[in-house]
C-alpha cells in the first residue's frame, strides 16, 4: 500500500525508462484523485482521470508510461488475501475480462477515498498493535474498499449487462472460457461442456457481447499469445505448445491473421516501443 507519488518518487526512473511491459502477479488498484494516469494494460494505452480507478488484474500485461501529475492510493495485493467468501462476491470484478478503469458513482467516490485512506494509515502502522491485529485491520479495510467499488452502481463488469447474473449461459460460458482456453478451441466443445446446444451458446454471446463464441475463443487466445511473447518474452514455439496449437506454423497463420504481424515481428515491436 502506498500512493502513486510515492511509488514514482522511490523508484527513480523505473519502470517507465525503457518502458518495458510485464505481466502482473498481484492486483494493482490505482485510485486518481488528482491529474491523470496513463497505463497500457494488454498493449491498451489507458487514461484514468481524477475520480477514476485503474484496476490491473493478475495475468494482465502492463507497461508503465512516465510519470505525470497523477496523485492517489494505490494498493498493492495477492489475491489470496481475501477471505474465500468475500472473493465468491468479488468474482466478477476480479475477472481478467473486466473492465481496467472503473468510474464508480459519484455519491461512492469520498467514501472510496477515505477508506483507501484508512488502509494507507494501517499499513504504515505496523509496530503500533498486535501483528494479528494489524493483518485483519488491513484485510477488513481492502475488502470493504473492494466490495463498495465493486457494487457501486455505476460499475458494471465488462460483456454483462446490468442486473445479469454469473449463472446465465454467457457467463458460464466466460467462466468455461477461462479455465480451458488452451485445450478446447471450438464453439461444440464449450456447449457440450455447458449442457447446451451451438446455437443457445452463439446467440447468449452474442446478445452479451456482439460478438459471436468463436470470436471470443479466439480473442481469449490471442489475448494469451499476445501477454506471453510481449511481456513474459516466450518464443513463438511454447506459446503454440502451451495453446494447443498443432505445431508453430499453424500458430503463426493465427496470430498473423489476427495482427497482420508474425509473432516474431510482434516480440521486435514490443521490444522496441515506448508508449
Amino acid at each position: 500500500m502506498s500512493t502513486v507519488e510515492d511509488f514514482f518518487a522511490q523508484h527513480d526512473d523505473w519502470p517507465w525508462n525503457p518502458p518495458r511491459p510485464g505481466r502482473a502477479s498481484f492486483h494493482y488498484l490505482i485510485a486518481v484523485t488528482a491529474g491523470e494516469l496513463r497505463h497500457d494494460v494488454d498493449h491498451v494505452t489507458r487514461t484514468v482521470s481524477r475520480g477514476q480507478w485503474l484496476w490491473v488484474r493478475p495475468g494482465h500485461t502492463q507497461c508503465w508510461h512516465p510519470p505525470g501529475d497523477a496523485r492517489g492510493a494505490f494498493v498493492l495485493f495477492e489475491p489470496d488475501v481475501l477471505s474465500p467468501d468475500i472473493a465468491r462476491l468479488l468474482a466478477p470484478l476480479t475477472a481478467h475480462t473486466a473492465p481496467a478503469v472503473l468510474t464508480p458513482h459519484p455519491e461512492d467516490g469520498a467514501w472510496l477515498r477515505q477508506t483507501a485512506l484508512q488502509l494507507l494509515d494501517e499499513h504504515r502502522a505496523l509496530g503500533r498493535r498486535p501483528l494479528d491485529v494489524h493483518h485483519a485491520l488491513r484485510r477488513s479495510l481492502l475488502e470493504s474498499l473492494l466490495l463498495r467499488l465493486a457494487n457501486s452502481p455505476d460499475i458494471t463488469p465488462a460483456g454483462t449487462t446490468a442486473g445479469a447474473g454469473r449463472g446465465d449461459t454467457y457467463g458460464r460460458f466466460v467462466d468455461a472460457l477461462e479455465l480451458h482456453f488452451r485445450e478446447l478451441h471450438q464453439v461444440a466443445d464449450y456447449a457440450e461442456l455447458l449442457g447446451c446446444s451451438v446455437r443457445t451458446l452463439s446467440r447468449a454471446a452474442r446478445d452479451a457481447t456482439g460478438k459471436g463464441a468463436r470470436e471470443l475463443i479466439d480473442e481469449r487466445r490471442l489475448l494469451e499469445a499476445r501477454r506471453l511473447l510481449g511481456g513474459a518474452r516466450w518464443t513463438a514455439r511454447a506459446v503454440a505448445a502451451h495453446l494447443g496449437f498443432t505445431d508453430p506454423a499453424n500458430f503463426g497463420r493465427f496470430f498473423r491473421g489476427h495482427t497482420g504481424l508474425s509473432p516474431a515481428a510482434f516480440t521486435a515491436e514490443e521490444a522496441t516501443s515506448t508508449p
